[in-house]
């Protein structure tokens, strides 16, 4: 005789275990259509507000499936999860909120990855690895807004790494790095973003330093060289290409380039300095006189064009005593220039040791030891 309580229980299990099913598979169904929805909205323009009322009842629902014992094992469960995660992460105001979804939306992207056929839901989870990056931005910025360059370089890479055709990604990575001290990171995405057809002068600027601070003085020159064909006569690539030229005893190349700039650029008090220190150094004292005054004449306070000046006047007037063309006039009146020059540049500078030096050199050949009392005493005081 069958016992009709089995039957019973057994027939009650069937009906229990089918609603479970069902219940399962309408929660994963509720989500899923929260996917469309969100993406209707979004095609539409709704706001924010309508899309976090579809997202909220779209998470719930996909909070229950992640949690089923059945469900949990659908590749399809996680890539919504993930989906529908990394857009409140994005639009929730609640920061905490936010935070704590795009760390939900990691999570899920990797489980969602560790079944075999993830590549199914492949959109949905591209579209959060997308939206993970964009936040990942938003988190760099604000860290390095709070100079937390190092969070903020750890960001900006990631997404950088993501966006490699991105310029300007590239450099707020580079300039995180730097921020970190990190010469090495900023050299990878300044190079990133040059290769990439940036025509920004500060970054070819700022590789070409990297170089020069590795010895690598041919590659800052090219560096630089590339830099100013990108941007004819920018001013900050021009000083620097001019300044690694001269330091490298690139003579020629230097007063070329300065000739060049200084037919387009007449009111750069440096470039004429420089012009003045090349010839200076050629020994060729008049056109050195001739360039420093004409970097005066745009501002009369400007040191090292007194300093390099006053040098000239010694030079000149040392010449002037050279026995084949022994000129004593000549040679006072140069010296007197040398002394107002340089009186002009300690006044300019009165903690300046070698304009000092200079001074009291200035004055002992003038018997003046009044003076260069005077100025051994301040020395002193220094």
């Amino acid at each position: 005789m069958i016992d009709k309580r089995l039957v019973f229980s057994a027939a009650f299990f069937m009906i229990v275990s089918s609603q479970q099913v069902f219940a399962q598979k309408t929660q994963l169904l509720i989500a899923k259509n929260s996917v469309g929805k969100l993406q209707a909205a979004i095609a539409n323009k709704k706001d924010q507000k309508a899309k976090m009322a579809i997202l909220n009842e779209g998470i719930k629902a996909s909070e229950l499936t992640a949690a089923d014992s059945k469900t949990k094992r659908y590749p399809e469960t996680w890539a919504i999860k993930s989906y529908l995660s990394s857009y409140i992460a994005l639009l929730d105001s609640d920061q905490n909120n936010s935070n704590k979804y795009y760390d939900l939306t990691l999570k899920a992207i990797d489980t969602a990855k560790r079944f075999e056929n993830f590549e199914d839901n492949s959109g949905l989870i591209a579209a959060a690895n997308y939206n993970v990056n964009i936040k990942k931005q938003q988190k760099g910025n604000v860290a390095y807004a709070n100079k937390e360059f190092s969070a903020a370089y750890t960001y900006l890479k990631e997404v950088s790494d993501f966006f490699p055709k991105d310029t300007i990604l590239a450099i707020n990575a580079a300039l995180s790095a730097e921020g970190n001290k990190n010469d090495d990171g900023a050299f990878e995405y300044y190079k990133r973003a040059k290769d990439n057809g940036v025509r920004n002068p500060v970054v070819f600027q700022r590789l070409s330093g990297i170089y020069k601070n590795r010895q690598d003085t041919d590659k800052a020159i090219k560096t630089l060289e590339e830099g100013l064909s990108a941007n004819p006569y920018n001013t900050l690539l021009n000083n620097d290409y001019i300044n690694i030229l001269l330091d490298t005893e690139k003579y020629n190349e230097a007063k070329q380039v300065l000739e060049g700039t200084l037919k387009v650029d007449t009111r750069s008090k440096l470039l004429y300095y420089l012009y003045g220190y090349l010839h200076q150094k050629s020994t060729n004292m008049g056109t050195a006189e001739l360039a420093y005054n004409k970097s005066l004449a745009i501002d009369k306070n400007y040191f090292d064009a007194l300093y390099q000046l006053g040098l000239v006047y010694i030079s000149d007037g040392n010449d002037a005593l050279v026995p084949e063309h022994r000129d004593v006039a000549k040679y006072a009146s140069f010296i007197n220039r040398a002394e107002v020059i340089l009186v002009q540049a300690h006044e300019v500078k009165p903690k300046d040791k070698a304009t000092i030096n200079l001074l009291i050199e200035i004055y002992t050949r003038k018997n003046r030891f009044d003076r260069v009392q005077e100025l051994k005493a301040q020395l002193d005081e220094f």
